[in-house]
C-alpha cells in the first residue's frame, strides 16, 4: 500500500490542499480527479517523488517502492529534441542498466514488444517531431511497457489523441492491472472513470477524499 501522512502539497511553499491522510491499495486502478489547478499532477508527482511535499509524508509498504514508471504530460515534453521513436522508447529500459551501456538482444526484443503492442512498431525510426498527438502517447505509453514496474503512474494519459489510440491504451491499462500493476492516473473523463477505475482520489478546493468503486456512487466528504 501507498500511505499518505497528513501529507500538504502545493507550489513554492503555497499548499493547495489540506493535510492528506490516505492510502491507495496495491494492484489497485486509481484515477485522481478534481477541477484544474486542485493540485492532482502535484500529487501525482509528489508520489514518484519529482515534487517534495510542504509538510507530512508518503510511505510504500515493503516491495511497494522497488519501481515506479511515469507518463508525463505530452505538453511538458520537448518534441524538437533530435531522437527517434525507438531511441525513446528504449530509454525504459535505463533504470535498470545504466545510460552508456549497449542494449542487449532481450532488451532490443522488449523494446520492439512494447512498440508492437502500441501498434507503431513501424514508426521504430521515425524523428519524434514527425509524430501526431495519438502516435506521440503511444511512444511514451510503449516507454513504459518497457519499464515493467509495480507502480506505474500517468498524467492525463488521454490528453489530445484520438479516439482509437484512447481505447487502445485504456485496454492496455486494464491489462496491466489485471497484472498486479498498482496504476494511478489523472483523469478528467468522468464517465471513463465511473467505468473502469476502482478507486478515485477526489481533490476539490482542498478537500482531498478517497473512495472505493466508481465516483457517482460515493459523496465527497472532507
Amino acid at each position: 500500500m501507498i500511505f499518505f501522512n497528513n501529507l500538504v502539497i502545493g507550489y513554492q511553499n503555497s499548499p493547495v490542499t489540506e493535510a492528506i491522510n490516505g492510502t491507495i491499495t496495491k494492484a489497485s486502478l486509481t484515477a485522481i480527479i478534481g477541477p484544474n489547478g486542485a493540485g492532482k499532477s502535484t500529487l501525482l508527482k509528489s508520489i514518484c517523488g519529482i515534487t517534495e511535499p510542504i509538510s507530512g509524508n508518503i510511505e510504500f509498504s515493503s516491495g511497494m517502492h522497488s519501481g515506479i514508471a511515469w507518463l508525463p504530460q505530452q505538453s511538458n515534453l520537448d518534441r524538437d529534441f533530435p531522437i527517434d521513436v525507438f531511441e525513446v522508447v528504449s530509454m525504459g529500459c535505463w533504470p535498470r542498466k545504466g545510460i552508456l551501456k549497449r542494449l542487449t538482444s532481450g532488451e532490443i526484443h522488449k523494446v520492439n514488444n512494447a512498440l508492437q503492442q502500441v501498434g507503431i512498431l513501424d514508426l521504430k525510426k521515425t524523428s519524434i517531431d514527425q509524430l501526431s498527438g495519438g502516435q506521440f502517447q503511444r511512444m511514451l505509453f510503449a516507454r513504459l511497457l518497457v519499464q515493467d514496474t509495480p507502480i506505474m503512474l500517468m498524467d492525463e494519459p488521454f490528453a489530445g489523441i484520438d479516439e482509437e489510440t484512447q481505447k487502445l491504451l485504456l485496454e492496455l491499462i486494464i491489462d496491466l492491472h489485471q497484472q498486479g500493476k498498482t496504476i494511478i492516473a489523472v483523469l478528467h473523463d468522468i464517465s471513463l472513470v465511473e467505468r473502469h477505475f476502482t478507486d478515485i482520489i477526489h481533490i476539490k478546493q482542498g478537500c482531498v477524499s478517497f473512495n472505493k468503486g466508481v465516483a457517482s456512487s460515493h459523496k465527497v466528504h472532507c
